[in-house]
């Protein structure tokens, strides 16, 4: 269905936004005269405002409506996307990122809550999911290749163009596809200050790691503390214990922490690898990742049929077993093309698979508190990125680039072992 289409294509949209700079970064920070120290904050102030405001964003469609906050953070990215492809300095650069962050934040929790009210039966929502998860999957490996292809062809300065223009027919198609919905009875209270707490922990955690700077992974941990002691005290919590208290939201959360890591992690060392290593060119390397991006889409589709058949903590678990093959696969030869774009492939569809099966879980809530669950099992997703990327590249830089590329397989494989013995007591366990 086209509403369930253009739901989707948020979702693709804002992840990939995590991704894109990657391997365009080197010619951005040139262009608006960077010194090398001012990479961190321009690579990931985008992942640090969309991971820090995610249930933020959740709060807000709950209280102003999912739609209308669509519509809003639509014109915001649009707005972030002029300013980033017109930035002529560092700062301006990094403004431009971090509005298009705090942009996505919003949209997404409230696009997912809008496609599983969409889809009424288990079978379509199955479907729906697999669609949601596979347009997420594919758009972080997709940003790697996008960011490659479109600064071969000309500027860095085009992506971020076409991203306004695309943000404008996202919002044709919102306005013209999805029904505007009565009224909200109920006004929830948006919780300011476990927001600010939040939002503070997650952007620390997501710098820390990403600078590997240690005092800001105590100062995320101290700020994470305290939103739990203030959102417990809250008559509002934005982590409901209930939802919280659901072993189903925490494998669903756990598993997109653990895709993320693993995918995103090793997506970064293998681009650095080919062009420090190998001396492949930014193209190349886009090239080698292709396969990644359209494997999830088979890797997604097979699992919307599994999960209706099967626990889908198992189906999770068997995504994150064929991830850690795809992954260790290449190590055999690493500088052999075939046997790398083979690997990708591989991992592209364990990710699909691992995907699909994470969100189902993290989402099989009522419909109330859905849209709270989906911006956890984003916002996990996000610190999986930042921090997986940080520890492989961390673990790179202390021993070999192939020895971190290793423990990115053992870690997928731990994992699929820890959700492989999870067992589902019921559906609304």
């Amino acid at each position: 269905m086209w509403a369930v289409a253009a739901l989707c294509l948020i979702q693709f949209v804002d992840v990939m936004g995590v991704t894109v700079v990657v391997t365009t970064l080197p010619a951005m920070l040139n262009d608006v005269g960077a010194a090398p120290e001012d990479s961190a904050i321009v690579a990931t102030g985008y992942a640090m405002f969309f991971g820090g405001l995610l249930m933020f964003g959740a709060r807000l469609g709950d209280r102003f409506g999912h739609r209308r906050c669509i519509l809003g953070s639509l014109v915001t990215f649009a707005g972030g996307s002029v300013l980033t492809a017109a930035a002529s300095s560092v700062p301006m650069l990094t403004a431009g990122r971090c509005v298009q962050g705090a942009a996505a934040a919003v949209a997404v929790p409230s696009a997912l809550r809008l496609l599983t009210t969409i889809a009424r039966d288990e079978r379509q929502r199955a479907r729906a999911v697999a669609a949601w998860s596979a347009a997420g999957a594919a758009a972080g490996a997709s940003g790697f290749v996008v960011g490659g292809f479109v600064s071969a062809a000309g500027s860095w300065r085009l992506i971020f163009w076409g991203l306004l223009a695309v943000s404008a027919l996202l919002a044709v198609a919102v306005v013209t596809l999805i029904p505007a919905g009565s009224p909200a009875t109920e006004r929830p209270a948006l919780n300011l200050a476990g927001a600010l707490l939040l939002t503070a922990a997650v952007m620390l955690a997501v710098v820390g790691a990403t600078a590997g700077l240690l005092v800001l992974g105590v100062a995320a941990i101290v700020a994470g503390v305290l939103f739990v002691v203030a959102d417990r005290r809250s008559p509002a919590p934005m982590l409901p214990p209930d939802l919280v208290r659901r072993p189903t939201v925490r494998r669903g959360a756990g598993g997109s922490f653990f895709n993320t890591a693993t995918t995103s992690g090793v997506a970064t060392l293998i681009t650095l690898y080919l062009q420090t290593t190998l001396s492949r060119t930014p193209l190349e390397a886009a090239a080698t990742l292709l396969p990644l991006s359209l494997a999830v889409i088979p890797g997604s589709a097979l699992a919307a049929r599994l999960i209706v058949r099967r626990p889908t903590e198992r189906v999770a678990a068997a995504g994150l077993a064929v991830i850690a093959v795809g992954v260790a696969a290449p190590l055999l030869d690493p500088s052999a093309p075939v046997l790398l774009g083979a690997g990708m492939a591989v991992t592209g569809l364990g990710l699909g698979l691992a995907s699909v099966a994470a969100t189902s879980l993290a989402t099989d809530v009522p419909e109330g508190p859905r849209a709270t669950a989906a911006g956890l099992a984003n916002t996990a997703a996000q610190l999986g990125t930042a921090i997986g990327t940080a520890a492989l590249l961390l673990l790179a830089a202390a021993t070999t680039d192939l020895l971190a590329w290793g423990a990115a397989a053992v870690v997928a494989l731990a994992a699929a072992a820890a959700l492989g013995r999870a067992r589902r007591d019921g559906r609304n366990d």
